[in-house]
C-alpha cells in the first residue's frame, strides 16, 4: 500500500507564489518518476511537470520558466514551486509516482488532488 499525499494549494492572487508538496509513504522500494499533473473545471487533466529520480526534469511548454519542479529522494517527496500565478493557472493538482513496491512489482500512483485557485 502506497500514499501520496500533497499539500501547500490555497487560493492566491494573479502575480503570486505557491509550493505544492506530495510526500509517497508505505511499501515502497524504489521511486522512478514523479510528477504534477492539473485538471481544471470542464478540461482534461494535463501534464505539468516531471522528474527523475536522477533529477531530469520536463515541463510543459506553456509553464517554462514560472514552474520549477524538484525532489528530495531521501524524504520520497515532491515539490512544485509555482511563482507568477495567472487565473488560468487554477485548478485541482494531481501528484504522481511510478512506483517499486517490490523489486519486481512497480505501478503508477496518484494523489488526491489539491486545489490551487488564482484570483485576478
Amino acid at each position: 500500500q502506497v500514499q501520496l499525499v500533497e499539500s501547500g494549494g490555497g487560493l492566491v492572487q494573479a502575480g503570486g507564489s505557491l509550493r505544492l508538496s506530495c510526500a509517497a509513504s508505505g511499501s515502497i522500494f524504489r521511486i522512478d518518476a514523479m510528477g504534477w499533473y492539473r485538471q481544471a473545471p470542464g478540461k482534461q487533466r494535463e501534464l505539468v511537470a516531471t522528474i527523475t529520480s536522477g533529477g531530469t526534469t520536463t515541463y510543459a511548454d506553456s509553464l517554462k520558466g514560472r514552474f520549477t519542479i524538484s525532489r528530495d529522494n531521501a524524504k520520497n517527496t515532491v515539490y512544485l514551486q509555482m511563482n507568477s500565478l495567472k487565473p488560468d493557472d487554477t485548478a485541482v493538482y494531481y501528484c504522481n509516482a511510478g512506483v517499486w513496491t517490490t523489486a519486481w512489482a512497480t505501478r503508477d500512483y496518484w494523489g488526491q488532488g489539491t486545489q490551487v485557485t488564482v484570483s485576478s
